[in-house]
């Protein structure tokens, strides 16, 4: 059986790292926790699991301080994970048996990354991430924030997940800071960098300095191609909030150029139409997203753009045409996918009460013809 190196880096995480450990506890044959300068009990919540801890000080480089918890590991394969993730029952069965299974030749195992959630808990938002990799591969963490690993080598796709359990979604502006000042002391960001910059920049407000930037990273050709349709969907984002609406359309469709359209662009134009109230150009985009298949990927997927919204976004474009019978064909098949989502049940009753209407007023319009005598 291989053994398992777990590698975290944590600051001020005494409300979430208990929970995190104690669902990886028994993967791990072995717990390195790199501490960046904690000022809670972040420390000693850790040492309930390993005495393994570590004091990193904080440069603004995520990179250096995981590189340096991956120096400290010993076991066959090295772990990651951060301090809001956790391993469900499931999935720790999944690797488990990976750890029984894994030929020794395989070198990088990607597992799936759940961040999104619907009410239901039903994941929405996925990804994959370079997860569990072979110790002696010497594998190196790359770019100060948004950092990653340049993985190489015999690499397999794994089912089991890891779980992004944040409890709190307040936004920071440290990675902003952080780029910025790589900027002013003359650093020049990597593909990769620009596109997270630009990034940075949409989510801090800034959007014609993030258009810029997403024109940057797009103009010079280089990068992943899943970062590229992501960027011209964030950057058509921009343009909505700057009021320039064209350019919005042409970043949607410029997605188109770098691989199939995707689920999600299609129904960003789906909603962009449906807001001018061109409903048969959005049904067009709705239907196109229903019909895709679903691509094999890397990168993010927005489970939810594939099937059930697209569905719900006719159901309520075909309500507007006046087609009750389409409408409620897809509120239906809606169904399939959330069959107890809220909307689905109010769209139900709503078509009931209106064939019921319908049929009265029918019936009362008959009973008036009824006793129409002539003459």
């Amino acid at each position: 059986m291989l053994t398992i190196s777990l590698c975290m880096i944590v600051k001020n995480e005494e409300n979430t790292l208990k929970r995190c450990l104690s669902s990886v506890k028994d993967v791990a044959d072995e717990i390195i926790i790199v501490d960046t300068g904690s000022t809670d009990n972040t420390k000693q919540e850790a040492s309930m699991f390993t005495d393994k801890i570590y004091d990193f000080r904080w440069v603004d480089d995520f990179s250096l301080a995981r590189n340096y918890a991956f120096s400290k590991a010993s076991k066959d394969y090295i772990l990651w994970m951060d301090a809001d993730d956790v391993i469900l029952p499931g999935d720790k069965v999944r690797i488990m048996e990976l750890k029984e299974s894994l030929l020794p030749d395989v070198d990088v195992v990607m597992m799936k990354y759940n961040t999104g959630f619907d009410s239901h808990g039903n994941v929405v938002f996925s990804y994959y991430r370079e997860r569990l990799l072979k110790r002696s591969k010497n594998y190196k963490w790359h770019e100060p924030v948004h950092e990653y690993i340049a993985i190489s080598g015999n690499i397999i796709n794994s089912d089991a997940c890891i779980t992004h359990a944040k409890e709190h979604g307040t936004h920071s502006s440290r990675n902003l800071r952080i780029y910025n000042d790589l900027i002013k002391k003359g650093i020049v960001l990597t593909p990769r960098g620009k596109y997270y910059y630009a990034r940075e920049l949409k989510d801090n407000g800034k959007y014609k300095d993030a258009v810029n930037q997403f024109n940057i990273f797009l103009d010079e050709g280089s990068g992943w191609v899943e970062d590229k349709i992501s960027a011209c969907s964030e950057m058509a984002r921009c343009y909505l909030m700057l009021g320039e609406d064209e350019k919005a359309v042409s970043s949607m469709l410029r997605s188109f150029i770098y691989d199939m359209p995707r689920a999600e662009l299609c129904c960003q134009l789906g909603y962009y139409f449906k807001s001018k109230e061109k409903i048969k150009s959005a049904i067009f985009w709705f239907k196109t997203a229903l019909e895709l298949e679903k691509p094999e990927t890397w990168g993010f997927i927005q489970h939810d753009f594939e099937d059930y919204i697209p569905c719900m976004e006719l159901v309520v474009c075909y309500d507007k045409l006046g087609n009750y019978e389409k409408a409620e064909r897809y509120n239906e098949m809606a169904s399939l996918y959330k069959s107890d989502s809220p909307a689905v049940l109010y769209n139900r009753n709503y078509f009931a009460k209106r064939r019921i209407e319908e049929e009265g007023s029918a019936l009362r319009e008959g009973s008036h013809v009824t006793a129409y005598i002539p003459g």
